[in-house]
């Protein structure tokens, strides 16, 4: 009789058990590697303006008028994607995606300008606290603006084109891409 090492019996053992994911779950896992996936940006241009006037005690006018560009990013987060969201039968899939998020606004110092100013005799200029907080209300501005401007639903329809393309090259021939509920709104970050 030959012994073997009880070792050889054990790698046998372990490769025998090993299993392959099934097809659905390494397509859902490439979607899900993806993570935030930024399928749209807009560059946008906002005009600032602001005066203190009203104030009775203050003698003179003071107003300024500031431009910037901020830039948004917007895409689906691919990270919420799970069994439950795709069904496969033979070569069709259908998947339902996350709502489109707003992952980023940005606004560069540099993209601030002040375009406009008028100090009275008797006022100091606007500080650059002042001027910092004007442009953190036109970032808040901008994002509330996101919706109506286009934003997600431009990353929604972006983002059904990428995945639906991605899937027809892993062999699908019928691939239908939807999103959650259209009642629930977007989410902004």
């Amino acid at each position: 009789m030959v012994k073997r090492p009880i070792s050889i019996y054990i790698l046998l053992l372990m490769a025998g058990c090993t299993h392959k994911a099934p097809k659905q779950q390494q397509e859902i896992l490439a979607l899900k590697e993806m993570n935030e996936l930024v399928t749209v940006e807009y560059v946008v241009s906002k005009i600032i303006k602001a005066n203190d006037n009203q104030t009775w005690y203050k003698l003179g006018d003071r107003k300024i008028l500031m431009t910037c560009q901020a830039t948004l990013k917007g895409g689906i987060d691919f990270s919420k994607i799970d069994d439950n969201r795709v069904t496969i039968s033979n070569k069709e899939i259908t998947i339902v995606l996350p709502r489109a998020t707003l992952f980023s606004i940005n606004i560069k110092p540099e993209d601030i300008k002040v375009a406009y100013e008028e100090v009275g005799t008797f006022r100091s200029g606007f500080s650059s606290q002042e001027r910092d907080q004007l442009a953190a209300q036109a970032q808040r501005q901008i994002q509330n603006s996101a919706d109506s401007l286009g934003v997600l639903r431009t990353a929604e329809a972006n983002a059904g084109i990428f995945v639906s393309n991605f899937l027809r090259a892993l062999g699908y021939e019928k691939v239908t891409v939807k999103f959650d509920d259209p009642f629930t709104q977007p989410t902004l970050n």
